[in-house]
């Protein structure tokens, strides 16, 4: 199969750029409804937006998006900014979070996987959790949860992705703390600044794309005085 035919399958534009592989992990779960999936909705937009409006983070940053409530569902598999459409998520189920943590996981060694096929360099993945609840499919200490969590931290020690955990409303940051890596504490989202996260989620990645392989890059303080989140005690 020559490399063209392989770009259009696996759908990889400007691929003589470097490409950040971003996974939306979403919680969709009945707590969801109501103003939370709608300002989650909301926040896509916003996200897509503003990635579109910035030349390089719209060639260089591909969003999937995995979904879990009633079920974990890739409602979105990795695509360029430019083809890339904000779904409009409904809110219902429970909460397979180590499930939809696993699929990421297998989403982002796939693409890169593409990546690698189809000559594309690419910076390391990001996988980003929100969530209002805890897993109702995994326990502290059973299989899954030891899977998970082994997952998430050899991932960042291996530099394999990046993993962020934020917590919204009821959240159980306890939970959420443990299943992040030793160096990344998750963060908790202020009330009402869905907004103001999605916004620096935007200049996040357009940081990143803006600039070369394997530099260190420093990310605005979403816990400053102005900012969106808090660490939890």
């Amino acid at each position: 199969m020559d490399s063209e035919t392989l770009e259009d399958i696996v759908d990889i534009p400007y691929p003589q750029h470097p490409h950040c592989a971003t996974v939306l992990v979403l919680d969709t779960s009945a707590s969801m409804k109501g103003a939370k999936i709608a300002e989650l909705n909301e926040g896509l937009k916003i996200l897509a937006d503003e990635l579109l409006n910035d030349d390089l983070a719209a060639k260089r940053i591909d969003l999937a998006i995995i979904t879990f409530g009633r079920s974990v569902e890739i409602v979105q598999p990795f695509t360029g900014i430019t083809r890339f459409e904000p779904p409009e998520l409904e809110a219902g189920g429970y909460t397979p979070m180590g499930a939809a943590i696993l699929q990421a996981a297998t989403l982002i060694e796939e693409r890169k996987s593409e990546y690698r096929e189809t000559g594309v360099d690419y910076y390391r993945p990001w996988i980003f959790l929100i969530t209002d609840g805890q897993p109702t499919d995994m326990s502290r200490g059973d299989a899954r949860w030891q899977e998970v969590t082994g997952l998430i931290h050899g991932g960042e020690a291996e530099r394999r992705f990046l993993f962020w955990a934020l917590g919204v409303d009821q959240a159980n940051m306890t939970i959420l703390r443990e299943l992040s890596p030793p160096t990344r504490t998750p963060l908790q989202l202020k009330e009402a600044r869905w907004s103001e996260m999605f916004l620096w989620l935007s200049r996040s990645l357009a940081k990143i794309s803006d600039s070369r392989l394997g530099d260190q890059i420093n990310l605005e303080n979403p816990t400053g005085p102005d900012g969106w989140g808090t660490i939890p005690l």
